[in-house]
Parts: structure tokens; sequence; C-alpha cells
């Protein structure tokens, strides 16, 4: 359930949550219950959760956070969902709040990070600091709340080796899920006015990605769950939507992870020193295989081109967690 711009005071640069969540008006509590019935008869076995989000979830009035809970916990009781997260500011974290939250059965919150980067965060006028961050992280973590990090890489004054610094912070906080949200130059917005004086130049798809596949290494290498890269493509959050410039693909998780596997197959020819053979065999897990390959190829392509080999051919073999590389056999 979308609440846009529910308890944010603040107008970040990259923010219009009406657009991105595409919900204009408030939702009214027979909407709401309308929409989670709705779902509820499509979910089969799964596990089911009711989300907030939008806004800063935690800096609406008390009372009004309680009214959404109420409806939300309504359907835990009587085990059609099975709890309740939501997201928020980081400075939108305190004792009282959280006694609030899971007295209605709240088990994870997502903070809105976006950078662990000061400078960062005061050029996209977030309002808060890195010191917010850790603070809000601490406290919910205390509680037995499960904690997720939204990130964002792109952002004024951002760069790769600031959203890097940035993923080994978020490590050191120890959260259950992250996502990592490339930032989009959306209608309506202060970034759009900086975008078009020339004072803001958002990254490529391709800087984009080359970014996101090393923090998605990072973070899986500290088996931290990344829920999410990138927007969720929608009617608005598209190209003939309402992003006016910036690194939107429809795909871009699998994009990244495609660059994370041809970084990493790289990375392995080199060192079984694979760059001196004419052709080479991937053996890879059937669940890997696009990811190797890459869209329209991209992957075999630029290993041909790199290490100019002659062929390469792709066997699957389940036996292998991501991949293997051999020099193939002359017939």
């Amino acid at each position: 359930m979308f609440v846009p711009h529910k308890g944010c005071p603040f107008e970040c640069i990259f923010c219009n949550q009406k657009i991105i969540s595409g919900q204009i008006n408030e939702a009214k509590e027979e909407e709401i219950r309308k929409s989670i019935e709705d779902s509820l008869l499509t979910s089969g076995d799964a596990f089911v959760e009711i989300a907030f989000y939008g806004g800063s979830f935690t800096g609406i009035p008390m009372k009004e956070q309680e009214w959404y809970l109420k409806i939300g916990y309504s359907y835990v009781k009587t085990g059609q969902v099975k709890q309740m997260r939501l997201s928020t500011r980081p400075d939108y974290i305190s004792e009282e709040i959280l006694d609030l939250l899971l007295r209605y059965d709240v088990r994870t919150i997502e903070l809105g990070a976006q950078s662990l980067d000061d400078k960062v965060l005061l050029c996209s006028h977030r309002g808060h600091t890195i010191e917010d961050v850790a603070q809000a992280a601490k406290m919910i973590k205390d509680r037995g709340i499960s904690l997720g990090i939204q990130t964002m890489i792109g952002l004024p004054e951002d760069t790769k080796e600031k959203d890097i610094m940035t993923a080994r912070k978020v490590v050191a906080l120890s959260p259950d899920i992250v996502r990592i949200y490339p930032a989009l130059v959306i209608k309506d917005t202060y970034l759009q006015k900086m975008y078009s004086e020339g004072r803001y130049r958002p990254v490529t798809v391709d800087e984009a990605v080359d970014i996101c596949a090393e923090l998605l290494e990072i973070y899986e290498a500290s088996n931290i769950n990344v829920i999410r890269i990138g927007l969720q493509p929608t009617e608005s959050i598209s190209e003939n939507g309402d992003v006016v410039a910036g690194p939107f693909h429809p795909a871009f998780r699998q994009l990244v992870q495609s660059r994370l596997i041809l970084n990493k197959m790289i990375e392995y020819i080199k060192d079984n020193s694979l760059d001196n053979a004419s052709s080479i065999e991937i053996e890879c897990n059937e669940r890997e295989m696009s990811n190797v390959i890459g869209q329209k190829k991209t992957n075999i392509i630029l290993l041909k081109n790199k290490f100019d080999y002659k062929n390469i051919s792709i066997k699957i073999n389940n036996d292998t967690k991501y991949f293997k590389i051999l020099k193939q056999k002359s017939i």
C-alpha cells in the first residue's frame, strides 16, 4: 500500500512519489481492504505480507499510523497475512514508534538511507545524516525487527568510489535486505530542473550496471539479500512515461547479474591461464545460463573479442553452482 509523501517534510531532489508509486490520491479504508482482499484471492500458499511504502510512514501522526496498522493487523490476526513491513526515513525512528510497530506485528523496517556520504545526502536535500542511519539501524535490530536499507547510485556529487564506500558501510550495519536504485530524472522534480540547466549528468546504463555489479558482489559476499536492483517498470516509470533521463532499463537487474558473472568469468580465465586458449567451453548451471550468455549474447561476444577466442561453447552442468571454464578439446 502506497502512502505517497505521507509524513515526509522534505522534497528530495530526485523524488516524485506520486509518479513512482502510480498513486495520486490517498486511499480510503474500503480501497485498502479491497486491494488486500483482491491480492489474497490469487496468493495461494505464498508467504503474504502487507507493506506500507512511499513517503515516510513513521513520520505521520501516531494516530494515523495506528489507523493504517489496525487495518493491516486485522488480516494478520485471521492468519490471512503473515506480517507487515514498511519503509521510512532513518531520522523518524524512536523507541515509542518501535513500540507501536511491534504492537501490530511489523516485522521488517526498510530505511531510505540512499547514501552514506554526507555531501551526497546534503546535495540531495535528504535532511538526515549518516549518524541518523546508524542509530536507527541499531534500534531496529536491537528490537529484533528485520532491517532493510535502501540505497541509490548516481546522485549529485556521487561517484563510483562513494557508492562502493556506502555499500561497505551498509554491510557494517548488518541489514537483512538491501535495495539498490540508480537515480533517474523524473518529471516534476528538482533533479529535472538541474538536468535541464546542465547542472546534473545522470550515469549511463552501462555505468550504472558496472557500479551495481560491484555492489551486488559486495553484498553477496556478506550474505546480504539484495531484493531489488532498479525501479520496477510501470506505465509511468518507463522511457515513454515520466522518466526524463537516467539509466532506466526494464530488465536492469538481469543486466547487473550478467555483468557480475562476466567479471567473474574474466577473472577465472586469467587466474586459470585460459587467456591463451584458442577456444573454451563454459559449463554453467541452467539457472545461470542467461546471465552467462548475456543479453543478445553480449558476454560471449565480449569474451571472444577480449581473448581472441575462435569459439565458445556452452554446456549445462547443474552440479556447477555458477560456471566452470575449460579449454575446448580439439576434434
